[in-house]
């Protein structure tokens, strides 16, 4: 499986608008980003994006429509890739722990239990 590169925050929020609402025009998309630069930066960060292959785009008579080329399940499994080994040398158990562990960070009893069954099925698998 090819490698998602990694991306600056300007073209994450783009990737999430395109996910959020399946297709999306460059104005489209800067309208929806908080304190969107100007269009021409938005057309050249899709132009990025494109060639990165996260996106590709589809003639509507003036304008082009942005799709993207990768399940967001995917591109998720690779953000969460990057950052447990950019702040966690690769440890899911410490990056669970933060996240446990961090002020304000309360679950519930559902999600509680969620944890506990995936833990347990962790250790039915030896992972």
């Amino acid at each position: 499986m090819k490698r998602i590169q990694t991306l600056s925050r300007r073209e994450r929020e783009i990737m999430d608008v395109v996910f959020a609402a399946g297709s999306a025009t460059a104005g489209e998309i800067r309208d929806r980003i908080p304190a969107p630069p100007s269009y021409s930066a938005v057309r050249a960060t899709l132009r990025i994006l494109v060639q990165k292959g996260l996106l590709r785009h589809e003639d509507d008579g003036r304008r082009y429509v942005y799709r993207p080329t990768v399940a967001r399940s995917r591109a998720r499994q690779n953000a969460i890739d990057h950052l447990l080994n950019t702040f966690f040398d690769g440890s899911a158990a410490d990056a669970v722990l933060t996240l446990l562990e961090r002020p304000g960070g309360e679950m519930s009893d559902e999600e509680l239990e969620r944890m506990a069954h995936l833990i347990d099925r962790a250790r039915r698998e030896g992972r």
